[in-house]
């Protein structure tokens, strides 16, 4: 029997340590969170120690990485009595092998591309005048292709010598009928059946024939023989010297020495393409000179290889170096003492467009102690100029600076470049007003007939056309509209002001002084151009450059700027006005005679440009305040998710979160300016004294009869305004809000722009109460927050759980 001591002191530390842990529960339920395996569906004891394979276990933190559950799965896996042990036998895969190099049709692995090679003379220029300058022809055998080695199904030419190796096809019918493929074997013979032995090595391809059918004849009569070459043979030949890759190759037999050339990659930087000689059982065959290929596509030099031959390339000889205005600025290999200035810059491929011939530079080793310059004009005597070994040719640029003209820019019709005379002044280059008018302002005035002449179609038609704000019109009601036709109200603006926005109170003549200085002449245009005024009408020099303004260039006085309204609605001559300067919105209003009876003024909508820029500006720090409060939001509840519901729910909230910032990102603000006027005016004279900026615009619609009701209703629709209906009464028409409705956010917008929301109602009338004018809109938001009864009950759950354990432990304790 145990000791009553011991049972009683194991009790007390049962209670203690049930209370802790209830208390702990409820420190982290007013938190928001929940104990990883403590009531959530494991109630047989306090914490699962259990392995789960495959991913952490139930009631693991979302936490939990993949690396910590593969690590319990393995441990799992070596702890089993039955697993399977590791074969060490099994070798490890193998590594990932490197990507092999791309293979050419010569059987020569691609080399990667690598910066070219460059020799003494090339470094020298580089380093003293900063110009990277090529070998000339470098760039053919930079990428060489292979297809300039021979194929084995070209055709043979019929000077081809045959030789040991080749295969010969033999086709014969008549009183014999065969096919024979024979290769001619290294004594220079082939075998025929029942003809024997033929010697054919050191005979053309012309003659092959021949020599056969005369060896044939002698046993056949009356046969027909066709004879052609199958797989030739390869010769070995030898590249040394200066070569790019010097050492032995296998060519096909048809290779000639300039096809070696570009099978081996041609000269290394440091050898010579004018001196590459072909020798033959120790005797020069041919010299090749590439620059015959590169200047004139000569290859009379071109021989055909044979076995053995060896393929010599000598080193550079003397450069010249030609840079500035050529067509293929270079380095040049001297073939000898011969060489001039005109025959250096035809190998370059001639001048090029912009060439001046007027100074020619040439730097020149003297000695091959200092440089020196000499500098020339280009023309037939100092073209024949001896070139040197490392010479520098510059050719030099024509001077873009015009000799004997003036230019107009800035707001004009055309600027133009026109050709200067004695004695020309403003006048000569601004002959009239015209001059400063824009093309695209007549092409708009001769787009007018055309534009009158479809509306009169559509009016006739009865179809409908969109107006510059975006409501379909029909033809009849635009057809009789001077500001729609053509384009919107904007463009129109634009062509009105055109011959108005010109600053005639200041132009500039822009000189070029004896000291290259630059002075600024201004003047009056208007005096110089509408009055004739010689104190203005400055007489123009070659170079001079004039220089036309516009009032938005620079801010004129508020008395001279050009401004324009546009009045749209229920006006007795509605239409676009210009107004003068300080005249306010009503005295433009009683200038074209006021409204009409149908106006409703209540809901007039005015909206300006400068007001609606700062209220896109304003809109969007808003959403990028609340964007960012979102995102730390966002990692601030990331932390205290702990189960896959409150991980689901989480994600859900972020999306809707972010699809809600991307929809208000796409609400353009309007501009409006609300007027405050009283629902019953009908007077033009309660129009606010507001002083107008240029393109205003006031609309003034007709008094509607209906009341919208939009958003958690069961009926969003149109209602007949009622004096005496309330916002109750026609929410209780759309049938009354949702479940999902946020009744303490439901708010009134009124046809004036004022918005009227359950705050702002009062405390004991509220929203439901307040009047309701005819044009006015009533909301109804959906509520976005919205609490997960689930989750709760599962909270309260784990409470009253330990509360329950810590209670049947103190009634334990208390019948010891």
């Amino acid at each position: 029997m145990k000791n009553p001591h011991i049972c009683r002191a194991q009790a007390l530390l049962l209670v203690l340590f049930l209370t802790f842990v209830s208390l702990d529960v409820l420190a982290q339920a007013r938190m928001g969170r929940s104990i990883p395996g403590i009531g959530s569906g494991d109630m047989n004891g306090i914490g699962d120690m259990s392995v789960y394979p495959g991913g952490p276990a139930p009631d693991a933190p979302q936490g939990m990485d993949a690396a910590s559950g593969a690590a319990r799965q393995g441990l799992q896996r070596n702890m089993r009595p039955d697993a399977a042990r590791p074969d060490l036998s099994t070798p490890p895969p193998p590594a990932a092998r490197p990507q092999q190099p791309a293979v050419r049709d010569s059987g020569r692995a691609a080399a990667p591309a690598a910066a070219p090679e460059t020799n003494q003379f090339q470094g020298f220029i580089e380093r003293e005048t900063g110009l990277q300058l090529p070998m000339f022809g470098a760039n053919l055998f930079r990428d060489a292709p292979s297809t300039f080695a021979p194929i084995d199904d070209a055709p043979v030419s019929s000077d081809y010598v045959i030789g040991p190796g080749d295969e010969i096809i033999l086709r014969i019918w008549g009183q014999v009928d065969g096919d024979i493929r024979t290769f001619v074997n290294r004594a220079g013979t082939i075998s025929i059946p029942k003809v024997g032995q033929l010697r054919v090595a050191g005979l053309t391809y012309q003659d092959l024939g021949g020599a056969i059918r005369t060896a044939i004849s002698r046993v056949y009569r009356n046969f027909e023989l066709s004879v052609e070459l199958g797989q030739l043979r390869s010769i070995q030949v030898y590249v040394v010297g200066s070569a790019r890759a010097p050492g032995t190759y296998a060519l096909s037999s048809m290779s000639t020495l300039l096809s070696a050339v570009f099978s081996v990659g041609g000269p290394s930087s440091r050898g010579s393409m004018r001196h590459i000689v072909l020798k033959r059982s120790d005797k020069v065959v041919t010299e090749l000179d590439l620059y015959d290929l590169l200047v004139t596509g000569d290859k009379s030099r071109d021989v055909p290889l044979q076995p053995g031959d060896v393929i010599f390339f000598a080193p550079v000889g003397p450069l010249a170096a030609l840079a500035g205005d050529v067509n293929n600025p270079a380095v040049f290999e001297l073939a000898g003492p011969n060489a001039s200035v005109d025959q250096l810059i035809a190998w370059a491929g001639g001048l090029a467009t912009t060439a001046a011939t007027g100074k020619v530079t040439l730097e020149r080793f003297d000695a091959r102690r200092i440089r020196q310059v000499d500098e020339f004009a280009l023309d037939a005597q100092t073209g024949s100029k001896q070139v040197r070994d490392g010479d520098l040719l510059r050719i030099y640029a024509i001077s873009p600076r015009f000799n004997n003209a003036v230019a107009l820019r800035g707001f004009v019709e055309q600027p133009i470049r026109t050709a200067w005379r004695a004695g020309m002044r403003v006048s000569d280059l601004i002959p009239d007003k015209t001059a400063l008018i824009a093309r695209s302002f007549w092409f708009k005035r001769n787009q007018v007939e055309m534009a009158g002449a479809r509306a009169h179609t559509l009016e006739g038609s009865g179809q409908s056309v969109p107006g510059s704000n975006g409501r379909a019109e029909s033809g009849r009601s635009r057809s009789g509209n001077l500001a729609r036709l053509p384009g919107d109200e904007a463009s129109l603006r634009r062509e009105l002001k055109r011959m108005e926005e010109v600053n005639w109170d200041y132009a500039v003549v822009e000189r070029i002084q004896d000291d290259l200085s630059t002075a600024l002449m201004p003047f009056n245009l208007g005096k110089a151009i509408l009055e004739g005024d010689p104190a203005n009408n400055l007489e123009l020099r070659p170079g001079d450059i004039v220089t036309v303004f516009s009032k938005s260039d620079i801010d004129v006085p508020v008395a001279k700027q050009s401004r324009y309204v546009r009045l749209e609605g229920e006006f007795r001559a509605a239409g676009v006005y210009k107004i003068e300067p300080g005249e306010t919105l009503r005295q433009v209003v009683a200038r074209i005679g006021g409204v009409t009876d149908n106006a409703y003024l209540y809901a007039s909508e005015f909206t300006r440009e400068s007001t609606r820029a700062s209220q896109q500006e304003q809109l969007k720090r808003a959403l990028d305040r609340m964007e960012q409060e979102a995102a730390s939001v966002n990692l601030e509840v990331a932390g205290q998710n702990t189960t896959t519901d409150d991980e689901q729910q989480f994600k859900a909230s972020v999306a809707a979160r972010q699809a809600l910032i991307a929809k208000l990102r796409t609400i353009k603000a309007t501009g409006r300016i609300v007027l405050h006027l009283p629902p019953d005016t009908h007077s033009a004279s309660a129009i606010p004294d507001l002083v107008l900026e240029d393109g205003d615009r006031l609309f003034i619609p007709s008094k509607p009869s209906e009341v919208s009701v939009f958003g958690s209703v069961f009926n969003q629709n149109a209602f007949i305004h009622g004096d005496d209906r309330r916002v109750g009464d026609y929410l209780d028409l759309a049938g009354g809000p949702t479940k999902n409705a946020d009744k303490s956010q439901i708010y009134l917008l009124r046809a004036n722009g004022e918005v009227v929301s359950a705050q702002s109602a009062g405390w004991f009338r509220g929203i439901n109460g307040q009047a309701v004018m005819p044009g006015d809109a009533i909301v109804v938001p959906e509520k976005f927050e919205r609490y997960s009864f689930t989750r709760e009950l599962r909270d309260w759950s784990q409470i009253f759980y330990q509360f329950a354990l810590g209670v049947g432990g103190l009634k334990v304790l208390k019948n010891l």
